[in-house]
């Protein structure tokens, strides 16, 4: 059983985030995939940011433009002005033909209208970890500057996040990992991270509470089993990323952590949200 109140008690993020916007429902990092998301209750969105060519920020999970847009080649060698062009929603299906990439300042202004909040992963193009780090923060600083809960910047990329960091020092950080590594929590820290994101398949409770020792909070991608979200969730995870925006949306909509308990009816809400089990309040199993 882990108990680590205070030191976590001003994290400001839901526990559910939807991956790329909708998961696969929509074209991933379009403006469609987070609407799509909202609709389906989430109130917290991942995705992937870049630097174009002339350093304009935008939304692709690749280097390459092929895969998701009917453009081709590296995207960092294209202006925003040709980037813009593409169409980013045809290969996902015809409903979504014409869908365009997706401008960071066109998606700030749509998730501060509705209230939303989103993680932003750094994803830089080869060789451009430090410049892509650095304009990211500052876009971001600029145009959340009225908001009171910031975007969380993530990457993989150390050196992107210390680049964000300098730039942005207030701006909070997590640092993602692929794979575990003993210095994992110290790296964090390093950084000055609020957070640790590691892949579902690496994590486990001694993971989340040597993370919790020194106050990160812990959170997970990409999980889309209800059953492993379920024990995680017991583990004391503080956040799960997923596609399945359809099949976690009544606990999307609850917004609450499945380890919170109801004052009314004295239970935990199981993540797979078919059954209830009693347990103490404040306790992970």
């Amino acid at each position: 059983m882990t108990s680590y109140g205070s030191k976590v008690a001003d994290w400001p993020y839901p526990c559910w985030i939807a991956h790329r916007g909708a998961g696969k429902l929509a074209p991933e990092n379009t403006l469609a995939a987070f609407r799509l998301g909202a609709d389906h209750g989430f109130a917290m969105f991942e995705c992937d940011v870049k630097l174009s060519a002339d350093g304009e920020p935008f939304l692709l999970h690749d280097a390459e433009l092929d895969r998701t847009t009917n453009g081709q080649g590296s995207a960092a060698i294209q202006t925003w002005d040709k980037l813009s062009r593409l169409d980013a929603g045809s290969w996902h299906g015809r409903a979504y033909a014409g869908e365009p990439l997706l401008r960071l300042e066109a998606l700030a202004r749509w998730l501060q209208a509705l209230g939303l909040m989103v993680n932003l992963e750094i994803k830089p193009s080869p060789g451009e970890e430090v410049r892509t780090g650095r304009i990211v923060a500052q876009h971001v600083a600029r145009l959340w500057s009225q908001s009171e809960i910031k975007p969380l910047l993530s990457s993989f990329s150390v050196e992107a996040l210390q680049a964000a960091k300098d730039a942005q020092p207030d701006l909070p950080r997590a640092l993602l990992l692929d794979k575990w590594v003993r210095d994992a929590v110290d790296q964090a820290v390093a950084l000055g991270c609020r957070a640790l994101v590691v892949n579902q398949a690496q994590l486990d409770v001694d993971k989340i509470e040597l993370g919790h020792a020194v106050g990160l909070k812990m959170l997970t991608y990409t999980v889309n089993d209800a059953t492993r979200a379920s024990s995680l969730w017991y583990a004391g995870l503080d956040g799960l990323i997923t596609d399945r925006i359809d099949m976690f949306e009544p606990q999307a909509r609850l917004g609450l952590n499945p380890g919170y308990m109801s004052p009314t009816i004295g239970t935990l809400l199981d993540t797979a949200g078919d059954s209830q089990q009693g347990f103490l309040a404040g306790h992970h199993v």
